[in-house]
């Protein structure tokens, strides 16, 4: 099959060049540590964690998801973004074929970006009300009527002014940052007297600290194929890994739970583990100017979710009105927001970890099959991705659907990550894998 004969995501992709590429501390660190600055990564980390495995063990959990996080869902998509300069839709068609890459892993990966938007709008408009001293509980007419507008300016912005908010998001990860340590300095007094529930399962908070961690960053380990194709060189990957991942996982999470761990200390009637509650217990306004802070640093994510499910959506088809996809997508949005849905963080994470985790599993397998290389796009389907997918994404979200029975699948995340390169390497072997297509590079 010659490259006219490829889809137009494929035979119209050019590779990153050289000359367009940085060092890892002007872009791949940064961008990731903005994302775990993220209010929503850190606010419900101490939740179902805190109370069962204690603080030792629940910054050992974070650790532990900080290297499954850069040693298996990030490494390989960075060496193979920065080895072939392509971006994940194009990366994506040798794991799933040049067919099957419509869906997997760039339209999926698109259309997630709304459930980030959901909750970015739930969080946000909770924050909101929360500093205007309102009731902050989902389905209120006030709570839908925010998030409605937060929502229609996040789309706006994504598909008209993108630009200005890139501009300005280079600099906002350091107001959740100072408020992070503000937080962390007011209660870390206390953090050492924190006590965990007599008699609680402390193996099921730690593996739920590191469910939450690997879910939350699933899509974005994937995406780094996206940050690989910036990157100079091999150093240049796990430089801005190990900083923007690592580092930043074990920062952004560490502190807010030893400030709740002290918060709980100081006051043992205190029973919300949310991080917000920790904030809203700083009082006055101070609190309210840090709810607003964070909804106002919350905006930028809002928007890149929405650019990156319009592009998604734009590449894999040209034909298709972006604003009325966009929109459409909106409106799920809202409603997983104003129903208070999306506020389920760790049941969001665990979709998200249950939908890529196999996705990278089998890139791994891939990748370690083709001699450490980028093999080009599969013709066709490619039947060992779909399937090592359907396994481990089922498997991972049996917990969801009954905890009661399954609940011993944990971390899901990390185990459909596994059944995915397995079932793969397998399947592959078994001679379900197609033949590679000669992809001619475009200048």
């Amino acid at each position: 099959m010659s490259n006219g004969m490829l889809p137009s995501y494929l035979s119209m992709a050019k590779p990153n060049p050289a000359d367009k590429r940085a060092p890892w501390y002007k872009g791949t660190a940064p961008v990731y540590a903005g994302i775990f600055l993220w209010v929503v990564f850190y606010m419900k980390i101490a939740d179902g964690t805190l109370s069962k495995a204690g603080l030792g063990l629940s910054l050992l959990g974070l650790a532990v998801g900080a290297l499954i996080c850069y040693f298996l869902f990030y490494l390989v998509p960075g060496l193979l973004g920065m080895k072939t300069g392509y971006p994940l839709y194009v990366v994506g068609s040798s794991t799933y074929g040049t067919v099957g890459g419509f869906l997997m892993p760039g339209l999926l990966m698109g259309l997630l970006q709304f459930g980030w938007l959901a909750v970015n709008s739930a969080v946000s408009t909770s924050f909101i009300l929360q500093a205007l001293g309102y009731d902050a509980s989902p389905g209120t007419p006030k709570f839908i009527v925010v998030s409605i507008i937060w929502t229609i300016l996040a789309v706006f912005v994504a598909l008209k002014g993108i630009q200005y908010v890139g501009k300005v998001s280079t600099f906002l990860p350091i107001v959740p940052l100072v408020m992070i340590l503000l937080v962390f300095f007011t209660n870390v007094g206390s953090a050492g007297n924190f006590k965990p529930t007599p008699g609680a399962d402390a193996s099921e908070g730690f593996l739920t600290i590191i469910t939450i961690v690997v879910g939350f960053f699933a899509t974005a380990g994937a995406a780094g194929v996206d940050f690989g194709m910036g990157n100079r060189n091999a150093k240049d990957v796990q430089l801005g890994g190990v900083v923007g991942i690592m580092i930043a996982i074990i920062v952004a999470g560490g502190l807010p739970l030893i400030a709740i761990a002290g918060a709980h200390a100081a006051n043992p009637a205190m029973t919300s583990f949310s991080f917000d509650s920790v904030i809203s217990a700083q009082g006055g306004a101070l609190a309210k100017s840090m709810f607003v802070l964070f909804a106002i640093a919350s905006f930028a994510p809002a928007c890149f979710s929405t650019f990156i499910a319009a592009n998604s959506i734009g590449t894999m088809f040209p034909k298709a009105s972006k604003a009325v996809m966009v929109s459409i997508g909106g409106v799920i949005a809202i409603i997983l927001a104003a129903t208070g849905w999306a506020l389920n963080l760790v049941n969001v994470f665990l979709i998200i970890g249950a939908s890529f985790g196999p996705i990278c599993g089998a890139m791994v397998a891939d990748y370690f099959l083709s001699g450490r290389k980028w093999a080009g796009p599969r013709k066709g389907v490619n039947l060992a991705g779909y399937i090592s997918w359907a396994i481990g994404f089922v498997v991972a979200i049996l917990p969801m659907i009954n905890a009661e029975k399954f609940g011993f699948i944990s971390p899901a995340p990390v185990i459909a990550f596994f059944i995915g390169l397995v079932v793969y390497a397998v399947l592959a072997k078994a001679g379900l894998q197609p033949a590679a297509v000669e992809m001619t590079q475009n200048k």
